[in-house]
């Protein structure tokens, strides 16, 4: 049941990375791909109907670790005060820069927010890419399964290091390629015209991006945390995941330089989901390794709830994805194809 629960949670992190991430990869590019209000404004369009259902995902996650991992969730809330009170302050500044710049048709005003939106949203990718690299590199968890973190110590990568360090920024610009690449893909298919040919250049450069800082990314991994190799020695078929990963990557760029830009799109997902489900796969069945004592390391028998719990959140878990599923694809539907300047606004 706990390996299970390990699954679920991973791939609901994933769901909402790869439907969120777009939403932060199109504020990402908002103000790179247009060149006046009407096109700023269409890409609003574009994600306005969808962009805070994305959100629930994370949500959703949130609550799933807390019943399935208790320890796991107090642990991690304790020890990552700060940065999730930064997360959560530039989760607020980006639906405030949604939804305020309609509400005075100022210039000064709707600049203003759509500056505000693009940066919280720059600052959210590489915010999640840098906790993802935490999870990889490792926390100093003590003997009572706590930890503190400071921002940033020596920017080394040592036993006690902060959030920030040379590795956990290189993923944060990981994430941060990625997510414009994935953004940039999902404009390109909602748009046409020249925002529509904008989105396919920076899609190619952030692409580039993507590339490097990946490889770059995985040499680091192999370095500092080797252990996470382990698994697909041992389970070969393991490495489907990053094969289908890269896939996805290279497919990403085909189709795009081919104008092909839904299944650029979903290539973009298909990477995305891939790499995920590679660390997560590297990981088990550990799920906050110790930087300090690997018998201090959080694994998903040693946070678990009871098996009691565990079956009842089942049930629940399922009758819940049941409504979060017709609603996504109620949504989508009912959203689909092209946006444009002459559109109403669809957000909230």
């Amino acid at each position: 049941m706990e390996t299970l629960w390990f699954i679920i949670v991973a791939f609901m992190l994933a769901m909402y990375v790869i439907l969120d991430g777009f939403d932060l990869g199109a504020g990402v590019i908002h103000l790179l791909v247009t060149k006046s209000e009407k096109e700023r404004e269409t890409i609003i369009k574009a994600i306005g109907p969808v962009w805070d259902g994305n959100e629930v995902w994370l949500l959703a996650a949130g609550g799933a670790l807390y019943s399935a991992f208790p320890l796991l969730y107090a642990s991690s809330f304790s020890g990552f005060y700060l940065p999730l009170m930064i997360v959560l302050w530039l989760l607020m500044l980006r639906g405030l820069g949604i939804e305020l710049r309609h509400q005075i048709h100022h210039p000064m005003w709707v600049r203003f927010w759509d500056t505000v939106f693009s940066f919280a949203s720059i600052l959210l990718t590489i915010f999640f890419g840098a906790a993802l690299g935490n999870v990889v590199r490792g926390v100093p968890l003590n003997k009572d399964e706590f930890f503190f973190e400071p921002l940033w110590t020596t920017f080394t990568v040592v036993p006690e290091a902060g959030i920030l360090d040379w590795f956990t920024v290189s993923m944060g610009l990981v994430a941060l390629f990625t997510l414009t690449t994935h953004g940039a893909n999902y404009i390109a298919m909602k748009t046409e015209g020249e925002i529509q040919v904008r989105s396919r250049k920076v899609s190619r450069l952030a692409w580039l991006g993507t590339l490097l800082t990946s490889v770059f990314a995985f040499t680091a991994t192999w370095y500092i945390h080797p252990e996470i190799w382990e698994n697909y020695s041992l389970h070969l078929l393991g490495f489907t995941f990053p094969v289908v990963g890269l896939l996805g990557l290279f497919g990403t760029y085909f189709y795009s330089i081919k104008h092909q830009d839904t299944r650029a799109f979903l290539c973009s997902s298909l990477f995305i989901g891939s790499m995920l489900a590679s660390t997560a796969f590297g990981l088990y069945p550990k799920v906050l390794p110790s930087s300090t004592n690997p018998e201090y390391t959080l694994t998903i028998y040693n946070t678990a709830a009871q098996s009691y719990g565990l079956s009842v959140g089942l049930a629940w878990w399922l009758l819940g994805i049941l409504f979060a599923g017709g609603y996504f694809v109620f949504v989508y539907r009912a959203f689909r194809g092209k946006v444009s300047t002459t559109d109403e606004y669809g957000g909230d």
